[in-house]
């Protein structure tokens, strides 16, 4: 079958599904991979096939714009904190999720409505049989359903999004017909009317999903899941001779993903990192003292910012998640998906230390419930905090034995190349539908 993935130009996010892409490759498949040209060189890097679709306008720029845009317009310009972890109906009011939907739905609207035209268009040339989005790529649910594809939804996280709209839906039912208003869906209801399909809950939703988060972590859902083991992958990658050998002492991984460095020399430093220069400088004199081996991933540019540097610090500009995790006897990381699973993968105790990511709350409890690891919310987040928190993941071998539990779940999922059959089997009762 044809099998197009479909991702924002965000590498993580796409590196988060290069594995489940090339065992579709590997038996067989034709696979070509769909994003903004931002992504193209990164994509063609993995082997894999690119379609470039959409304007080159920085994503995270035009979301960025976007959000706060809808925040003017939804909460006159006042910062409102938003947890979507968060599970208690009585904190949702029906004002507050109409709010946020249609904030959401804005920032959605900015990623994908370059993409879409162009992505129908191809799909109409290219039949795919299954169209696989990462989560905030709705343009791949509008294309499959433009040409009768099955499509499914793959998160990046614990899907509490998902429960979110759940709650908004819920609420929204016991409305006046004339109160029913749904930015989401008339959004790519839009989209449906020109594309020649009425709109349906599953272009929200994927018509089922693909599943990198532990069976224990996950929570319930609406459509079928199908689990699939975490396959660390972080794109080109050189062994630095600095990792071929024993650490001098138990060797950490700080790590803040592609928001420390991935926008262009343009940008303020401090528009999109998620730790300010001074939080680094508190942190890294917070652990001196501390018998380890730090390994702190900073670009140049703000590694020039820090007034000194301990001699347990190592800064590196990058290095592949995979090479590095195995050999840590703990992680810290700002939320991001692919330092969480790999961490869980080799079974090394972590810390979280950011909100960046929506579930980041929900993530961050499991893991302590779990004991293998912890969570510092960003308005607890202090240097000694962290070297708290940290002393305690080096000392207690508790939380290493609790890493290792969450390893052997890990280990039982099945492989992407074992998720194969069940795929096709899938995409052949949706397509035909």
């Amino acid at each position: 079958m044809r099998v197009l993935l479909v991702t924002i130009p965000w590498r993580t996010h796409f590196q988060f599904c290069v594995p489940m892409a090339w065992a579709l490759r590997t038996a067989g498949h034709e696979v070509h991979v769909a994003s903004g040209p931002d992504l193209t060189d990164v994509i063609v890097q993995s082997g894999l096939t690119a379609v470039p679709v959409g304007s080159e306008e920085h994503f995270l720029r035009k979301a960025h714009q976007a959000q706060t845009e809808a925040s003017e317009a939804t909460w006159g310009g006042i910062h409102h904190p938003i947890d979507l972890g968060e599970n208690r109906e009585e904190m949702f009011p029906l004002s507050y999720l109409k709010s946020l939907c249609a904030t959401s739905t804005e920032v959605a609207k900015a990623i994908n409505d370059s993409m879409i035209d162009d992505l129908v268009a191809y799909c109409r040339w290219w039949k795919p049989d299954l169209v696989i989005w990462e989560w905030l790529s709705h343009a791949g649910a509008v294309a499959a359903a433009a040409v009768g594809a099955a499509h499914a939804r793959m998160p990046i996280g614990i899907e509490v999004e998902a429960r979110m709209r759940r709650h908004f839906l819920k609420l929204l039912a016991r409305q006046e017909p004339a109160d029913r208003g749904d930015p989401m869906a008339e959004w790519l209801g839009a989209w449906g009317e020109k594309h020649g399909f009425e709109f349906r809950e599953e272009l929200v939703t994927g018509q089922f999903t693909i599943d990198q988060v532990p069976d224990s972590m996950r929570l319930k859902a609406n459509v079928p899941q199908v689990s699939v083991r975490h396959v660390p992958y972080n794109g080109r990658a050189v062994a630095p001779e600095w990792i071929r050998h024993e650490p001098p002492a138990p060797r950490v991984l700080a790590t803040f993903g592609m928001s420390m460095w991935d926008m262009s020399s343009s940008q303020p430093v401090s528009s999109y990192q998620m730790v300010s220069i001074d939080q680094l400088q508190d942190w890294l004199d917070s652990l001196a003292d501390l018998d380890m081996e730090l390994v702190m991933t900073l670009p140049g540019r703000i590694q020039e910012k820090l007034k000194h540097v301990p001699r347990n610090t190592r800064l590196v500009d990058f290095v592949p998640l995979h090479l590095v995790i195995p050999s840590c006897a703990a992680v810290i990381h700002h939320g991001g998906l692919p330092a969480f699973c790999s961490s869980l993968a080799h079974g090394v105790p972590q810390l979280m230390v950011s909100r960046m990511a929506p579930d980041a709350s929900v993530r961050g409890a499991r893991l302590e419930e779990a004991q293998a690891g912890g969570w510092i919310p960003p308005e607890r987040m202090t240097g000694k905090r962290i070297r708290n928190h940290l002393a305690k993941l080096l000392e207690d071998p508790s939380y290493r034995a609790g890493a290792e539990r969450l390893r052997q779940e890990v280990l039982t999922q099945p492989s992407p190349n074992e998720v194969v059959p069940e795929l096709e089997r899938l995409a052949a009762e949706f397509g035909s539908r």
